[in-house]
């Protein structure tokens, strides 16, 4: 039983995504506190403060009740600036770095055909001359 379970753990894929999942929530809070502490406070600076929590639709008199739809709205406006952030601080040096370091592939060069495909060709072209 204990065989098994090793053997499952240890398998590459597990390893593998066990790792991709820490690096992922690590890198996540990288994200996050660069949003937070540095991006929203430029955007407050632009338009006010970025928030929405407190709009509601159909409430009473008091603010209470109804559809809240401003946290809808706040986690919204939090993914796509997480995602701009994502895209054009990560994703797009790193696709210029790639295709920089990437080798220029040579033209690929057509070796002659050989003898046989010649011959071929030509009984081939001889059959189609002819009268049927």
């Amino acid at each position: 039983m204990l065989q098994g379970f090793r053997d499952f753990i240890l398998r590459g894929n597990v390893v593998d995504l066990a790792v991709a999942v820490i690096i992922g929530a690590a890198f996540g809070a990288v994200v996050d506190s660069m949003v937070k502490d540095i991006i929203t406070p430029i955007i407050g600076l632009i338009g006010g403060q970025p928030d929405f929590a407190n709009l509601r639709l159909f409430a009473d008199a008091k603010g209470q009740g109804g559809i809240a739809y401003g946290s809808f709205l706040n986690a919204v406006t939090s993914f796509l600036i997480k995602a701009a952030v994502v895209y054009f601080v990560i994703v797009l040096p790193m696709k210029r770095i790639t295709e920089t370091l990437k080798k220029p592939q040579a033209p690929e060069t057509f070796a002659a055909p050989s003898e046989e495909i010649v011959l071929l060709r030509e009984i081939r072209d001889l059959l189609k001359a002819q009268p049927r």
